[in-house]
């Protein structure tokens, strides 16, 4: 029997008070759709069935490289976070799926597997983190750690990746995402041909301890804590990788892992196009990697991206499957609420798109007639899909409004008062 940390009783009250509107505006979509000869009935299944991992390290307040200031009911454990997650899962009804980062999140793995269970969680990808030390860990990251010069520390680094498998394996995980702080700071302070054989080398020994169907998700980022050069600096040297490594080999596009003004949505492409998309960490960015809230900034963006996977997914391309989770660090809001927001926009997005007339589409791009198919994505992005994702949420046992649903439910008074409270001061992510 699943632990609701919210009372069944709560949702179904909050959601008494919204059905009669939501029916209404559900019906009158139903019918603006219908006249384009869109069935919002098969909308409706496909966003259902659309979910987004939650990252464990996102239901704790984030912090910037000067400060961090922790709010109320902060968790003091992967079991304190897990409930966390639930929450936003038993909400949004988007998220049944949590992405552990180790060594952040370590537990024995029963434990793990049994609560989770009990919460109705399951686990996604898992995450390594060789990009800052442990208090027991022999040899320090400063300088590097799947590229780093000495041998023994790229071993260290290698060994923790292997005990991510491990883990993941013992929690039913698919995936392991690799990311990286390794770089320079300096002209001159690494050889960048070398340094990167380095880290190929370290990264096949991680891949040849891969289950046979788990896949490895390389990840790129620009900048920091590197600021010179980086490792895996751009989408091209992911590529490298995935192709170098193998068929188990897929890149992660992070969407705020990126130079100003990019078109991650063409690196989208390009990706699916050779099958080397493996998934997303979606957040968002107004200057580099931000870490924002799906969709606060860019939400044009996020649709554009959806525009790219349905496109594939319409298409049928073969053997696409892209793994889709959150990475984000909220400084100033709830990171619960912050998390149930970030899940609905990126569900919008997803039917946004669905909502993309593909043959008409289609048809101007052949005529060149640039402007109707621009008009075509804008017409999909201006329709309000939100009595759509109202709808899945009701329909899956969610709450109509989530953020009114949470806060009327008291959750995090409640737990603020069971968890003692954290000071500030110190920066970092978690």
């Amino acid at each position: 029997m699943t632990d609701l940390k919210i009372a069944g009783d709560v949702i179904a009250a909050e959601n008494d008070k919204r059905t009669a509107a939501l029916t209404t505006d559900y019906t009158a979509l139903g019918e603006k759709l219908a006249r384009s000869n869109i069935d919002i009935e098969a909308v409706t299944r496909k966003v259902s069935e659309f979910f987004v991992a939650v990252p464990s390290w996102g239901v704790g307040t984030g912090g910037t490289r000067f400060a961090r200031f922790p709010g109320l009911g902060e968790p003091r454990h992967i079991f304190d976070k897990l409930e966390d997650c639930s929450v936003i899962q038993q909400l949004t009804r988007a998220t049944p799926t949590v992405s552990l980062h180790i060594p952040w999140d370590k537990a024995d793995p029963k434990e793990l597997k049994a609560k989770g269970d009990s919460l109705g969680l399951g686990f996604d990808a898992m995450n390594s983190n060789t990009f800052s030390d442990s208090a027991d860990q022999a040899h320090s990251y400063k300088y590097g750690s799947l590229s780093h010069v000495d041998a023994a520390t790229r071993a260290q680094a290698v060994e923790h990746n292997l005990e991510c498998i491990e883990i993941g394996n013992a929690l039913g995980s698919k995936a392991l995402t690799v990311w990286i702080g390794d770089g320079s700071n300096f002209p001159g302070q690494s050889n960048f041909t070398r340094q990167f054989e380095r880290y190929l080398d370290s990264m096949r020994t991680i891949y040849q301890a891969l289950p046979d169907d788990w896949r490895l998700f390389s990840e790129h980022k620009m900048y920091e804590p590197a600021f010179y050069s980086t490792v895996v600096q751009d989408w091209g040297t992911n590529y490298l990788i995935a192709q170098t490594l193998g068929d188990k080999a897929f890149c992660l596009v992070d969407l705020g892992h990126h130079a100003p003004n990019t078109n991650i949505e063409m690196i989208v492409a390009r990706l699916i196009q050779f099958g080397k998309l493996g998934g997303f960490h979606f957040n968002d960015s107004k200057y580099g990697d931000d870490d924002l809230d799906a969709g606060s900034v860019e939400p044009y963006r996020l649709f554009l991206v959806f525009n790219e996977l349905v496109d594939a997914e319409h298409r049928g391309v073969k053997g696409f499957h892209p793994a889709h989770m959150i990475d984000q660090s909220h400084n100033v809001t709830d990171p619960i609420e912050s998390l149930i927001a970030s899940a609905n926009e990126i569900r919008r997005a997803y039917a946004q798109a669905l909502l993309v007339d593909r043959a008409a589409l289609e048809g101007f791009q052949e005529e060149n007639d640039a402007l109707m198919a621009t008009e075509t994505l804008k017409r999909a992005y201006r329709t309000d899909v939100e009595p759509i994702l109202a709808e899945a949420r009701r329909r899956a046992g969610g709450a109509i409004d989530p953020i009114a649903t949470y806060r009327f439910s008291g959750y995090r008074a409640r737990v603020a008062s069971e968890r003692p409270a954290v000071k500030g001061g110190s920066g970092g992510i978690v």
